[in-house]
């Protein structure tokens, strides 16, 4: 079933919504009920030239573990080049406008001015950071995602050079891990996040990460 929703801050619960994970359509991007989503594992996800917000959550999630992110051979010899600079939150605002701007022609593309600035400010409020590769002083790739409590719910990323992105998930990972993540959401299953570690999950034992301390 899809819900509508109202002007309340209020989501049905994820077990009735459709097999692919559809729950809900409507509402706003307001931080109170963004936060609210993503509490529950639920996030907006739609084409933007569409205009109606569609809320997902299925119940098999496609995670990576922060300490058992897979670093291949290749990426540990670019990694030991040292051609790149790593950073966190350092160009946010690039990191998720590049984001956009390479999708912007794709069918279905979902990052659209309204969901641009409701991460922005979701962003302010420190609910939601980047990692940034840079190359000298270009910036060539980066991702972006929601933070709450010990996860880290990933939005988008971009690579303007070979593996920039994978570069970016590596670092996000290391230095998640080493902060007290334990777990990053990739929220769907590409074959770049599989070979990086990603691993479905049920429903039931995401929510259990989602409610650590």
């Amino acid at each position: 079933m899809v819900f509508q929703l109202t002007d309340e801050i209020a989501f049905p619960d994820p077990r009735y919504g459709e097999s692919d994970g559809l729950l809900a359509v409507g509402g706003d991007l307001s931080i109170d009920r963004l936060i609210l989503a993503y509490s529950n594992g639920i996030f907006p996800w739609y084409a933007f030239k569409e205009g109606t917000i569609q809320w997902w959550c299925p119940m098999k999630r496609f995670v990576i573990f922060p300490e058992e992110v897979h670093i291949s051979h290749s990426m540990r010899t670019l990694i030991n080049k040292g051609e790149y600079d790593l950073s966190v939150n350092q160009a946010f605002h690039d990191v998720i406008r590049t984001c956009g701007e390479l999708r912007m022609d794709m069918e279905g593309a979902w990052l659209g001015k309204e969901m641009t600035e409701a991460y922005t400010r979701m962003h302010e409020q420190k609910f939601a950071a980047s990692v940034e590769v840079w190359k000298e002083e270009r910036l060539v790739g980066g991702l972006y995602g929601v933070t709450l409590g010990r996860c880290f719910f990933g939005e988008s990323m971009f690579s303007l050079v070979p593996s920039a992105s994978k570069l970016a998930l590596i670092y996000l990972a290391q230095i998640f891990h080493e902060t007290g993540g334990i777990l990053i959401d990739c929220q769907f299953e590409t074959p770049h996040l599989k070979s990086m570690g990603g691993r479905y999950i049920s429903y039931e034992e995401y929510m259990d990460y989602l409610r650590k301390d």
